[in-house]
């Protein structure tokens, strides 16, 4: 399966049960100095049903060779121009993959980490129609930013918020406040902490594909 041309640089990797026309899609999201390759890992834990693209986020990140999503400034508050730019140009691509690769619309997943964590939740609560399930994992709701978002709009969306309590990075209260900002939404939403820092551990990684597992 050839990339599609669009905004962004990305990965493509069919599905291991290829079975229907048109596939259950998982879109990857790194977080800050990693790249498209950093959450490809984890597949091996999933549903070999889905079709995975893995994106790179737009910016060189100066410190480490691989890409960032934008300046972190205070943890919470994405630096707005970049934020907005990286926004945009993930909206773009995800408009050109529904448009160019053989996806089941009715199951398109979201998972992020860290900064693609908050990317995640950035377009996922801007443009609910578009996913099934996102799964944001060490990540926060960005709350000041230029968006608006669709609390009202999330019947049926299903979200899986994973945080690490000894997170050094991103605190564990974060998670605990998406949670509380959930509450009001008519999204089915599941927080689950665990005994880790800012990382992905077998646990978590469990329960994310028994969810999906779930929703497939």
């Amino acid at each position: 399966m050839k990339p599609v041309s669009t905004t962004l640089f990305h990965r493509v990797l069919p599905p291991g049960q290829p079975g229907t026309s048109e596939h259950p899609t998982l879109i990857l999201l790194h977080g800050r100095g990693a790249d498209e390759e950093d959450l490809i890992g984890v597949l091996p834990a999933l549903d070999s049903r889905l079709l995975v693209l893995s994106v790179r986020a737009p910016f060189p990140f100066p410190f480490s060779g691989g890409y960032t999503w934008y300046d972190t400034g205070t943890i919470g508050a994405p630096e707005p121009t970049m934020f907005k730019n990286a926004y945009d140009k993930l909206s773009r691509f995800v408009h050109d993959a529904l448009a160019g690769y053989p996806i089941n619309r009715e199951k398109v997943f979201l998972f992020g980490f860290s900064m693609g964590a908050v990317m995640s939740f950035a377009l996922s609560l801007t443009r609910p129609d578009l996913f099934r399930g996102v799964v944001a994992h060490s990540g926060y709701v960005p709350e000041e930013t230029h968006l608006v978002y669709q609390w009202q709009n999330l019947t049926g969306r299903q979200f899986f918020i994973a945080h690490g309590t000894h997170d050094p990075v991103i605190t564990v209260d974060f998670a605990r406040r998406a949670e509380q900002l959930f509450k009001g939404s008519d999204a089915h939403c599941t927080v689950k902490e665990y005994p880790v820092a800012h990382e992905i551990s077998d646990e978590s990684i469990g329960d994310i594909a028994h969810w999906l597992d779930r929703l497939l």
